[in-house]
């Protein structure tokens, strides 16, 4: 375990291990048992069980990020009046519809299941080398050697977060560049397996992006 927070998710930690272990024989049954498989099989389950949340947190993010300029306008016309800019800003979200708690509450039911996810496959023991295998990686409890999955999780992280920027501010854009690069570099040195993760599901998540917003983007073309 790693330490106060590993012991907080043991629970569900112990639970992705049991459908782990499941998946794992569901691709032995198959005849090319893989726990490389299984994790992404795991996660791709995860990410398809979590998918109305992340409708719902997406959606928050982006109608926020549209609002953006006009609040804006605002916090500039208001800025010596705390009280009324408060109050133009409550009326700005109800005239659009939109709670700026409404991304908080989905994340925050996520981060345990996807905390668990962490640190079960930080701690997860392959019961043999060759299981451990997985493409090109010869373990997937070691970091991978080649960089490939360090790399794959940059780039996936900055196309996820590209496509839910419709402000492109200054802060936005040093965001959009020093939080893919910041993944990267962690990644250097965790689990390949637990990148594994990480990686597939960035590109469940831009797949379900882009399901979400596809009649935006003909909407988009249309105009």
């Amino acid at each position: 375990m790693l330490g106060f927070f590993g012991t907080i998710f043991e629970p569900i930690e112990n639970l992705l291990h049991v459908v782990l272990q499941a998946l794992y024989n569901v691709t032995d049954l198959a005849g090319f048992g893989s726990y490389g498989v299984a994790i992404i099989l795991l996660t791709i389950l995860i990410k398809m069980l979590l998918y109305p949340l992340t409708v719902k947190q997406v959606k928050s993010m982006k109608a926020m990020q549209e609002l953006s300029p006009k609040m804006k306008k605002i916090q500039e016309k208001y800025k010596d009046n705390p009280q009324v800019m408060q109050q133009k800003v409550g009326a700005l979200y109800k005239e659009a519809g939109v709670n700026p708690l409404a991304g908080c509450l989905p994340l925050l039911i996520q981060m345990p299941i996807l905390m668990g996810m962490y640190y079960a496959l930080y701690n997860f023991t392959y019961p043999t080398p060759e299981s451990a295998a997985f493409l090109w990686l010869p373990n997937m409890s070691d970091p991978d050697p080649y960089y490939i999955l360090p790399v794959l999780s940059a780039l996936t992280t900055f196309l996820q977060q590209k496509q839910t920027t419709t402000e492109m501010n200054q802060q936005m854009k040093i965001m959009m560049t020093v939080m893919p690069l910041f993944i990267g570099w962690i990644s250097l040195n965790f689990p390949s397996g637990l990148v594994l993760y990480w990686v597939t599901m960035n590109i469940v998540q831009i797949a379900q992006q882009w399901w979400m917003y596809r009649n935006d983007d003909k909407k988009k073309e249309a105009a």
